[in-house]
């Protein structure tokens, strides 16, 4: 009965370590470059934090070149969208009421997506991050800054690459999934297999007499 409780809590335990090891990992892509005239279209921007358990205020700006200054390498660019704390403003007039906040609770991503597509929302974006670390006294800040340039066109180009990356993405996702699987039917065979072991040795012990107990050297009787 002990050996049986003992292969539970083994395996609870396997299983809890395995659920903490599939929790959701941060990914740093980038954001597509390509949006279709009249369709939403998310533009993504993460920048994921290496020790997640440090408390840090987060603050978001995205910036906009249109493509005609974009084209002559112009850095003439407007403050879109800003973000600080839980306050999300619209800043220039072509993009008012068109945004919507499409970040993660923990922030590591601070997307945005603009409702209805326009040529004119063709050019050049730029996201930049800057969080500030709380250490008692001592708060120190990092900016970090994602570009891409966003072209609008009619309708969705026929791109290979991306369709081969997603079936390949989710190849791979289903082979650690069923490796994982297998790893723990592993592990638990293990265990299970040297308590049984241990169990045997036990009885084994348990049936040797007495005297022969207190002195190993001593004949076996019949």
């Amino acid at each position: 009965m002990l050996t049986q409780y003992r292969v539970h809590l083994q395996t609870l335990v396997l299983l809890i370590s395995l659920v903490h090891l599939s929790r959701p990992v941060c990914v740093d892509v980038q954001s597509d470059t390509e949006a279709i005239v009249g369709q939403p279209k998310k533009l993504t921007c993460i920048s994921c934090m290496r020790r997640e358990e440090v408390k840090a205020s987060t603050f978001v700006k995205w910036y906009y070149t249109p493509k005609e200054f974009a084209d002559k390498n112009q850095t003439k660019k407007y403050l879109i969208y800003m973000y600080q704390g839980n306050n999300q403003t619209e800043m220039f007039e072509p993009f008012k009421d068109r945004l919507n906040w499409n970040g993660s609770q923990d922030l590591q991503e601070v997307s945005i997506e603009i409702r209805k597509v326009t040529y004119n929302d063709s050019g050049f974006y730029e996201c930049q991050i800057r969080r500030e670390f709380g250490f008692g006294f001592y708060t120190p800040s990092f900016v970090t800054e994602k570009n891409f340039t966003l072209a609008v066109r009619e309708k969705a180009s026929n791109d290979t690459t991306a369709i081969y990356s997603e079936i390949m993405m989710y190849v791979l996702l289903v082979f650690l999934t069923f490796w994982l699987l297998v790893e723990m039917v592993y592990c638990y065979r293990k265990i299970s297999k040297s308590d049984e072991q241990a169990q045997d040795t036990a009885t084994n012990y348990l049936a040797i007499p007495s005297e022969q107990k207190d002195n190993p050297a001593a004949p076996v009787t019949e």
